[in-house]
């Protein structure tokens, strides 16, 4: 079964979750503060946490940022509807995804779903371990093992950063429109004015570095979206 770790500090809520989630076959544990989150990811293993930003003791955000410190674990966060300051922050500092409350259950199910569909890569039963890597210039990408490296150094990618560079990997040297990153690598249709994808790109950018001519390997194609180069 499944292991969710549900954060969020509003009681009602909390268990109002924990028990539609539960009746969608997870097994979920609940913390009601960012400082609690943070122990029981140090204390159980989860596919998953899904977390409130407005906390006490510790907030959604801060407690992000230091399990960020020691696990990749995937990320969804609750923010307020119209709060795009936490929303982007959020993204900034790893999370995979994030929903606004009021939030139906089901549309939390099926992101969480999402997520976890493109975290976890079974490799077929025959499969080598030792399958061919994709590579374009000096990133290498191992989609069973969901394993990146550049230039031969290891990638600490999230599992959303992971999914949308393999996107591109596939696609290498081609534009791909952000309608189609948004469905493929986080599974939903982007909507108007979503700057998730824009946020994410920027932190793969980051962890990449730079060409030998100083240029970004991913390049911004205007109007359209995002081109992965090899040189």
């Amino acid at each position: 079964m499944t292991h969710l770790l549900l954060v969020d500090d509003d009681l009602v809520l909390n268990n109002m979750l924990k028990e539609y989630l539960e009746r969608e076959g997870f097994a979920v544990t609940t913390a009601t503060n960012g400082e609690a989150a943070l122990q029981e990811t140090l204390r159980q293993n989860f596919a998953l946490i899904v977390m409130d930003v407005m906390m006490p003791i510790m907030n959604g955000i801060e407690a992000l940022s230091r399990i960020r410190l020691h696990s990749q674990i995937p990320v969804l966060m609750l923010t307020a509807r119209g709060d795009d300051i936490d929303r982007i922050i959020g993204l900034e500092l790893g999370a995979d995804d994030y929903v606004p409350k009021p939030c139906q259950p089901r549309e939390l199910v099926a992101r969480i779903r999402a997520i976890l569909r493109r975290a976890t890569t079974m490799t077929a039963p025959n499969a080598s371990n030792e399958s061919e890597a994709l590579q374009v210039g000096a990133l290498q990408l191992w989609p069973e093992k969901r394993q990146a490296f550049w230039q031969g150094e290891p990638l600490e990618l999230t599992s959303t950063e992971f999914n949308l560079l393999e996107v591109l990997v596939h696609q290498a040297g081609k534009a791909v429109s952000k309608a189609d990153l948004s469905q493929l690598g986080l599974g939903r249709v982007l909507t108007r004015y979503d700057r998730s994808i824009d946020v994410h790109m920027s932190s793969i950018r980051h962890k990449l570095g730079q060409l030998p001519d100083g240029r970004s390997c991913i390049q911004t194609i205007r109007g359209i979206g995002y081109q992965l180069i090899g040189e």
